[in-house]
């Protein structure tokens, strides 16, 4: 005798979770109602003294949006393009002027960086397509590939040398790691077609791969553009600021340390649906002898690869890493090696380019007038009576949460950098290990959110990581992160007499 549910209660279910999660196509009400209250709460509270009215109600649909994104109330772009049309119509962005506040409110489709990040998928779509990244996927399984955790180090690996070259870990993820972390999916999977074959191991790659990014960019002081800045501004504020080797004497053991076990904490609060792949080296290994010699499309793919990354390690002496990346995306095109119907087909690379464009369009703005700096002024007076080392943690762990405003870690460092940094020395915390921690945060922080800083869209834009995942793991890992740093790291800072 079977067990089941009668039509007319299952009826009667379907009815109950209709009711409960009413729906207009793409639209959940039900999130939609809930982002759009509390916007407007926040939207009709009282400017708060020193702000600008524009700001605020700017910072009240910025809030609304992110609501919305995290409750899955439509399509990120969809709610994207509603968060521009509404900051358009508003004027937030430019009171009393049309024109310039829909200007503005498309502003984020020239940032340099999302453009990077757009040609990164049809770059690491080129890899693929010609065969490329087949061939490195197989190279590094046959090194790696006894277990998901040691594909994971691999690719960090790759990162963690790179680092010193070339100081966009945007380019260094989009360009080398990225598209290689896509072959192996493909080249590991039961079914390299199946979605849900690839998301067994491609889940916790793609989380893993960005976050050892970000902790391998903290590491050397070229790392990363906001190490670079961080120092920049303390020398402007007239504070002792730390060599390339000063750096990295400052950094090395808290950094290599979170580097370390990030894919070890991962690999237990978000496991891989395969752990152990004892045979693939030996499977590789054949399949690289079928492979045979390289294809003609396969040099012409790997000469452009190449040559953008030895553009990306020259850096900024020539031109800038989404100017090296927009010449070898057009070199692509010319070679045949990439068609225009390939890059029409690149869903995700237009649909990361409309819903990051529209974050990183709010927080600049949000810098711009002025809440950024008064959220930081916010900061300075609990601190006062507060020892040194309490001091430290506190202004650690406030500027750590406030990246959750930001797209970008660039952006983050150049908004709050100088605050944090005069704060902490008018408590008199020392200033190299301030300089230090305080310009990787924003790069380390990244781990919060799935647009916290330009290659996030990338390995969120697989498909294999939900919001929910990312941003719980995420939390995870900057707690462990900010513990490794404010223990560890001061430990260290005192025994080489930084502290």
């Amino acid at each position: 005798m079977s067990i089941g549910i009668p039509v007319s209660a299952a009826g009667d279910a379907h009815e109950h979770r209709t009711r409960r999660a009413p729906a207009i196509g793409e639209v959940r009400l039900m999130p939609l109602a809930v982002a759009t209250t509390v916007g407007l709460a926040v939207w009709i509270i009282p400017t708060p003294s020193g702000l600008a009215p524009n700001a605020w109600h700017l910072a009240a649909v910025f809030v609304a949006t992110i609501i919305a994104i995290i409750g899955k109330a439509a399509p990120m772009g969809s709610v994207a393009v509603v968060a521009m049309a509404v900051c358009a119509a508003s004027r937030v962005l430019a009171p009393g002027s049309t024109s310039k506040s829909v200007s503005a409110a498309l502003s984020g489709f020239s940032n340099p960086t999302i453009w990077l990040i757009v040609s990164a998928f049809f770059i690491a779509r080129a890899v693929i397509k010609s065969g490329l990244g087949e061939r490195l996927a197989y190279f590094f399984v046959r090194i790696f590939g006894r277990s998901t955790l040691g594909l994971a180090y691999g690719l960090g690996l790759a990162d963690l040398v790179l680092s010193p070259a070339i100081p966009s870990n945007t380019a260094r993820a989009g360009g080398v790691v990225y598209p290689i972390m896509r072959s192996i999916i493909r080249a590991t999977s039961a079914d390299p077609d199946d979605p849900e074959s690839c998301r067994r191991i491609g889940s916790y790659l793609a989380i893993t791969a960005y976050n050892l990014d970000l902790a391998a960019s903290v590491v050397f002081f070229t790392g990363a553009a906001p190490n670079a800045m961080g120092v920049r501004l303390a020398a402007a504020a007239g504070a002792d600021t730390p060599s390339w080797g000063g750096w990295f004497l400052a950094a090395c053991v808290p950094g290599l340390l979170g580097f370390l076990v990030v894919p070890l904490i991962l690999h237990v609060i978000f496991p891989p649906g395969v752990r152990r792949t004892p045979e693939a080296p030996a499977q590789a290994a054949r399949r690289l002898h079928e492979l045979g010699p390289l294809s003609g499309e396969e040099r012409v793919t790997l000469g452009v690869f190449v040559l953008t990354i030895a553009l990306w390690v020259v850096g900024d002496r020539l031109m800038s890493a989404t100017t090296v990346a927009l010449i070898g995306l057009g070199m692509l095109l010319l070679t045949g090696a990439l068609t225009w119907d390939d890059m029409k087909s690149e869903k995700s690379a237009w649909d990361t380019l409309t819903w990051f464009a529209a974050l990183v369009m709010m927080g600049s703005q949000l810098n711009e007038l002025g809440f950024i700096s008064w959220f930081g002024d916010l900061v300075k007076g609990p601190l006062g009576g507060l020892s040194p080392s309490v001091a430290f943690i506190a202004l650690s762990l406030v500027y750590a949460l406030s990246h959750y405003m930001f797209a970008s870690g660039t952006a983050h460092a150049a908004s709050m950098f100088s605050v944090f940094f005069g704060v902490g020395t008018a408590l008199g915390l020392p200033p190299v290990p301030l300089i230090v921690l305080l310009s990787g945060i924003p790069t380390l922080m990244g781990c919060l959110t799935h647009y916290g800083n330009g290659p996030a869209p990338l390995f969120f834009g697989t498909g294999y990581v939900t919001i929910g995942h990312w941003w719980r793991s995420g939390l995870v890992i900057g707690i462990v992160h900010m513990v490794i740093w404010l223990t560890i790291g001061t430990a260290w800072w005192h025994l080489i007499g930084a502290w």
